[in-house]
């Protein structure tokens, strides 16, 4: 058998298909992947010092620059820990438009997840459909709260203001709308014999892989791992809701996206309970104008799109946290990149890579 010498090559970080700003060394036998190093850090922007420096309510608008297609997510958890550390109660109504907030923002984000992956296996046609229908949920957001993306709506001690009947109503119109989306979805992508074959028994991580680079969020429940914080914890309104926790069998590429397909129309349900069992009241607790968290120390983490989304707030007790701490499962999840092309053609890179689903900026953070 002829010996080929091994040569490494670059993607990116300017490469389309690595997003713009992530390098990866991929080492190549041929065109047969032996290792695949993620180089990060091309977007870092130093947020946790940044916090460190801001008082509690000016640190909120960075955490949309974070994971910045989940914003509502992001500012949630957030807000949460510094609730959790000055023992502030949020009032119920606001719990439930956080929780609407929030699905709809994993359901946009997941409309980025699709069109990017088709895009990136080849299929404008996929970005087209999927961002056409995440504009309708950014519309919904600049309806609340007059932004689209990097929203600033929930804030410490509930929301910025009362969700408008204009909103409500387009939100359950969108939720309407859901069903004949995913139907379409599946006429177009997911009954595609190029696309089932390019995902299909690829890039796999087993269970126990993904528990050993403790991955989160739908890329751990694709391998058949049944980890959902919300579920788990419970926080905000979701203990009220009634919902399922898609789970896959393999752990492929096929897995994963199937996973957030699912957990498109579970979202959906979410929003169309909290809609029917809105409670009348206040959206924003009583919340000291010059906040001074006692001093000590609070963590606290929510089920973010890409999964666990954990603050780490120490107080000492000033306007200003001391230390601020993200766990950031972009970062955490990237580190499977290398096992799932072990063995792969280079082609597959590009489709585990967009598999995983990492946003940079929550990456370098």
């Amino acid at each position: 058998m002829a010996q080929t010498e091994k040569f490494v090559l670059n993607m990116g970080p300017q490469h389309p298909s690595t997003h713009g700003v992530l390098q990866v060394q991929v080492e190549l036998d041929g065109e047969n992947i032996v290792g695949a190093k993620p180089v990060m850090g091309y977007l870092h922007r130093g947020i946790e010092k940044l916090m460190e420096s801001r008082t509690y309510a000016q640190c909120v608008p960075y955490t949309d620059r974070l994971d910045y297609v989940s914003a509502m997510n992001n500012n949630l958890g957030f807000c949460m820990a510094v609730e959790k550390l000055a023992a502030i109660e949020v009032p119920e109504r606001a719990e439930y438009i956080r929780v609407i907030c929030a699905e709809l923002n994993r359901i946009a984000s997941h409309h980025v997840f699709i069109g990017s992956l088709t895009n990136d296996l080849g299929s404008a046609t996929g970005m087209i459909y999927a961002f056409r229908d995440r504009e309708k949920i950014l519309d919904l957001f600049n309806i609340i709260c007059g932004a689209r993306m990097t929203a600033h709506y929930i804030r410490i001690g509930g929301v910025a203001a009362d969700a408008q009947e204009e909103f409500l109503r387009d939100t359950q119109a969108f939720v309407d709308y859901v069903p004949a989306m995913l139907d379409e979805y599946d006429r177009i992508f997911t009954g595609n014999e190029i696309f089932q074959a390019r995902m299909k028994g690829t890039s796999i991580i087993t269970k126990e892989t993904a528990l050993k680079y403790s991955m989160s969020g739908p890329n751990i429940r694709a391998s058949g791992v049944d980890y959902d914080i919300r579920k788990i914890d419970k926080y905000g309104a979701y203990g009220k809701f009634d919902f399922n926790i898609p789970l896959g069998e393999q752990g492929d590429n096929w897995d994963r996206y199937i996973v957030r397909l699912k957990e498109i129309q579970e979202s959906a349900n979410i929003i169309q309970q909290a809609l029917d069992n809105m409670p009348e009241g206040p959206v924003m607790a009583k919340v000291p104008k010059v906040l001074k968290p006692p001093k000590g120390d609070a963590y606290h983490r929510v089920e973010n799109t890409r999964g666990e989304l954990g603050f780490y707030i120490v107080s000492d007790g000033s306007t200003k946290p001391y230390r601020v701490h993200i766990r950031r499962p972009s970062f955490v999840n990237l580190q499977a990149l290398d096992s799932m092309c072990q063995g792969m053609l280079l082609a597959d890179a590009v489709t585990a890579f967009a598999t995983i689903d990492p946003l940079m900026g929550e990456v370098d953070c």
